[in-house]
């Protein structure tokens, strides 16, 4: 603290015994009670332990959230299961760290992983908005950089910490020392405008740190709406959002997402017709109360999700 550090990541914490991280913790939140503490903790089993005994702020959200998002870009895996894990974990959500790219992972758009930055658009808009956890972003993501190098130490697919190679996206960015993305491709400008609208809205939306229900289940049996959907609502007393994804990269869906009674009791909603909006790009869409439920009409084009607010 007295050298002006101000956060700490540490590396594989869970090697290291609970109570001497809740010794070490206490004595850095003593100096500074904002300090940052993140850990690597990979055993579901002991989350609680190292957020409430070790007073760790964030865990890398890798083994659940990750790892289920990954295997359903790649086709190894339906979305049902992301339902399940933010159930679970609805009492810590706000501890787990959300990420699709570090410097251990194989990078978002690299081949060995979605494919393209553009396949991974879904992904980051349920990774940023599925729960109030905090969202990170590895260099170069936002720009698509898939690590095709051969480094050395790091092979294809990881830009490693352990080598001196390039990053070609992301010195496009760079711009030779200019850091205004001149070198840019059209397609990587458009993707990290993507990035910039996402995050930008993510940070002021109180919706986002408010309520969840989950839209899933109830659309499981909605013509159209198959395993690459996915789909949810976030709240606060003064914004309604509903989050819609299509992982499907290749396919547009067209249905119509339903909302149950449930949700529309708890946004006092009567029948009628509301406008929805989504604040990533504008598009318009009509939600329509009928007897105590909602309907919302949406296509969809590959890899496109709505944030669709109320």
């Amino acid at each position: 603290t007295e050298l002006g550090v101000d956060g700490f990541r540490c590396d594989m914490a869970e090697m290291v015994p609970v109570e001497f991280w809740s010794f070490m913790n206490s004595a850095i939140k003593m100096k500074n009670p904002n300090a940052f503490l993140l850990a690597e903790v990979y055993n579901p089993n002991e989350y609680r332990n190292y957020i409430f005994k070790g007073k760790m702020d964030y865990l890398h959200d890798k083994v659940e959230t990750y790892d289920h998002l990954k295997a359903v870009i790649q086709g190894r895996a339906v979305t049902d299961e992301l339902t399940t894990i933010r159930n679970r974990n609805k009492d810590i959500d706000y501890h787990m760290l959300h990420f699709l790219d570090n410097h251990d992972e194989q990078r978002l758009a690299s081949p060995e992983f979605a494919g393209s930055g553009e396949r991974g658009k879904p992904l980051m808009v349920v990774s940023t908005t599925l729960s109030s956890s905090p969202t990170m972003v590895y260099f170069g993501q936002e720009v698509g950089e898939p690590g095709n190098e051969d480094a050395g130490f790091g092979k294809r697919s990881r830009t490693s910490i352990f080598d001196y190679i390039g990053v070609p996206n992301h010195q496009r960015w760079m711009n030779h020392g200019k850091f205004d993305g001149g070198l840019l491709t059209e397609k990587e400008k458009a993707l990290r405008d993507f990035y910039k609208r996402l995050l930008n809205f993510s940070i002021e939306s109180s919706a986002l740190m408010g309520n969840y229900i989950d839209l899933h289940t109830v659309n499981a049996q909605t013509a159209g709406y198959n395993g690459q959907q996915y789909a949810f609502a976030r709240w606060s007393d003064t914004e309604k959002l509903i989050v819609v994804s299509n992982f499907d990269s290749n396919h547009s869906q067209t249905y119509t997402l339903k909302l149950p009674n449930e949700l529309i009791n708890l946004w006092h909603l009567k029948d009628g017709n509301y406008p929805v909006k989504d604040v990533l790009y504008g598009k318009t869409f009509s939600l329509k109360v009928k007897q105590g439920l909602g309907f919302i009409d949406l296509k969809l084009e590959g890899s496109e999700s709505f944030i669709l607010k109320l």
